[in-house]
Formats: C-alpha cells, sequence, structure tokens
C-alpha cells in the first residue's frame, strides 16, 4: 500500500496557504475558483479528507438528505442531480432515502434521518398531515420541503403550482379544438392527485366543458397509467374522450400505450398531455406535449436554502415559487 499523500502536499501543488487548502476541501469559506484548484490539486494527489475527524471537528456529517417516495422517477433524479451541483461543491455528500407512500414511512424516514445522520433534509412528501408537518418544523435539523405548505408554518419550501400547469393543457387541448377531455390521475389523497384534480376540474369548467369523469391509477408510473387505461377501454365506454389529460409524464406514456394496443393513433383519435416535461417526453414517440414544472430549478433552489440554514441563517420562512410552462409536441398535435 502506498504512502498516503498530505493536506501540505495537496496545498503545495494548489499553490494555496494551508488554510485555504483545509477552507476549501471542508467547503467552508473558500471562492469557488480556490474551491476548484485545490480540489483539481487534490484529485490529481489521491488525497481524501479523513471525514470522519472533519465531523468531529466542525461537528457535522456534510451529508445531506434527499427524501422522496420513488428514487426511480425522473422527476426526482432530476432534482437529485440539481441538488449535488449545489452541495457537492461545499464539501456535501447526498445521501437519498425512499419515503414510501403514506404519512408514516415518511416520519420514520425524517426521524432516522435527523438522529445525527445528516445536517439538512430536502423533503418532497407525497403524503401529507398536520402531524408530519409538524414533526418536519420541529426536527433537529433544517428541512426544506420541495411541495406546498400550509400558510403559517416554519418550514422553507420550493413548489410549482402544476394546478396552474394542468389548465395549461386544457387550453391547448381546447384551442386544437377537442371537447371530450378526461383526466387520467395518480392515487386519491396524494398532493399532486389533489392538486392536479382541481387544476382539471376548474379548466373544464371554465371552458364550458362536460365532465366526462375520471381515471385513477394505482400508481404514478407506466404500467399504472397502461393498467388504468386499458379499464376504461375494456368497459367499453359510450363516449371515448378524444383527450386525455394524464398528471404526470409516466402515467401518459402507459396511456398511449394501452391506446396504441387498441389500435387508436396519439394524436388523431385521442391526444395525450403529461406533466413535469421528463427527459422521455421528448425523445418517446409521438413527442410528449407536458407541463414542465423546473424539477432542476427546484431541486437547485431547495438546496440553496438548505445549505443557507445550515449556515445558521436565520429569518422567516422562504417560499419559492417555479412557475410551470407548457411544452407543445405531437402527442397533442403539435409540430414533430
Amino acid at each position: 500500500m502506498g504512502r498516503r499523500p498530505t493536506l501540505h502536499e495537496v496545498a503545495n501543488l494548489a499553490g494555496a496557504s494551508l488554510a485555504s487548502t483545509s477552507r476549501a476541501l471542508n467547503g467552508n469559506g473558500a471562492s469557488p475558483e480556490m474551491i476548484e484548484k485545490v480540489q483539481a490539486a487534490a484529485k490529481r494527489l489521491g488525497y481524501y479528507p479523513d471525514a470522519a475527524g472533519r465531523s468531529l471537528r466542525m461537528g457535522r456529517t456534510f451529508q445531506v438528505g434527499f427524501a422522496v417516495a420513488d428514487i426511480g422517477n425522473p422527476v426526482y433524479v432530476d432534482m437529485m442531480k440539481a441538488i449535488h451541483e449545489v452541495v457537492g461543491p461545499q464539501g456535501y455528500h447526498v445521501v437519498v432515502a425512499t419515503t414510501g407512500n403514506d404519512v408514516t414511512s415518511t416520519a420514520d424516514v425524517i426521524r432516522a434521518l435527523s438522529s445525527g445522520v445528516v445536517d439538512g433534509l430536502v423533503i418532497s412528501p407525497l403524503r401529507s398531515n398536520e402531524a408530519l408537518a409538524q414533526q418536519m418544523e420541529h426536527a433537529p435539523i433544517p428541512v426544506v420541503v420541495i411541495g406546498r405548505v400550509a400558510e403559517g408554518t416554519t418550514l422553507d419550501s420550493v413548489w410549482a403550482d402544476s394546478a396552474a400547469g394542468i389548465g395549461m393543457a386544457v387550453d391547448q387541448l381546447v384551442g386544437a379544438g377537442r371537447r371530450r377531455l378526461l383526466f387520467l390521475n395518480g392515487p386519491l389523497g396524494t398532493t399532486p392527485a389533489s392538486r392536479r384534480l382541481q387544476g382539471f376540474d376548474a379548466a373544464v369548467a371554465r371552458h364550458g366543458l362536460p365532465l366526462l369523469g375520471m381515471l385513477v391509477a394505482d400508481d404514478f408510473t407506466v404500467e399504472a397509467g397502461t393498467r388504468a387505461v386499458d379499464s376504461l377501454l375494456d368497459d367499453g365506454a359510450a363516449e371515448r374522450p378524444d383527450a386525455i389529460v394524464a398528471a404526470n409524464d409516466l402515467l401518459a406514456i402507459g396511456c398511449i400505450q394501452a391506446l396504441r394496443r387498441r389500435h387508436l393513433s396519439v394524436p388523431r383519435d385521442v391526444a395525450v398531455t403529461g406533466m413535469d416535461d421528463t427527459e422521455i417526453a421528448a425523445v418517446f414517440s409521438p413527442s410528449l406535449t407536458s407541463v414542465a414544472l423546473g424539477s432542476r430549478e427546484r431541486g437547485k433552489a431547495a438546496a440553496e436554502l438548505l445549505l443557507r440554514r445550515i449556515g445558521g441563517e436565520q429569518g422567516p420562512a422562504q417560499r419559492v415559487h417555479v412557475a410551470p410552462r407548457l411544452v407543445v409536441r405531437e402527442s397533442s398535435g403539435g409540430p414533430a
């Protein structure tokens, strides 16, 4: 085993003082240029800081948590990447945890992570209630919520108006001549399902269209979307929708797959829209019209808020809003 390089050697190679090198490696008070120079020197020498010693000296774990219901969902993957891009240069690692789909398991994850595992937590709970909100509010570490929180809470949050986004999708479909719109939702009782249903009902009422009802999938996944639309087509509904507004991109893709199996063309027979504007929306065939909710922007903003709180910043709860944006593609009659 070769000799382990020292901090002095990193400092010499970087052309920096020992104190500046230490600050750069610890993400504590160094300029971005100094951090980049010192990290390059450390990488070249194969130097790795003593994480345990650093944690003891500074009273921090240099880890931040990111807790979501489904770590495979592309929305959460984009958020995770954005969080890492913010906290990584400051010397932090991201610990990813799965909350599951219920409030109890979410509470368990918060309790576990806040017991000395991480210095702060970014969380996007699928379901919430007053008890969970209070647990997050009184956690021994800073917590930033990606999603809506109740007025008056001391929690920092970053949110996108998904209800308004659904309204944008409805407006585009109506403008393209569609009149029989159906909403394909995820599990009821979840925060996304509730907000997006509100947006759909309001938009349909605004245009004076009939309510065809709602399809409810048992998850926010491709497979769940396919199952839900299969059940609709199997029932042989008297009035087939000419457009389906899905609560996310994965449900929309599952919907299109089910329609294809019945030899229904998208968008000629049925137009389809999604939400989140994930990477797959642009490359799927037909390309998917989707409402962008700024996954990376929300992750970045949440990480920046969290670092400020970890650093000791006080003050009232911060609310960061990311505006939705409709991206029109082939699935709703847009350009190829």
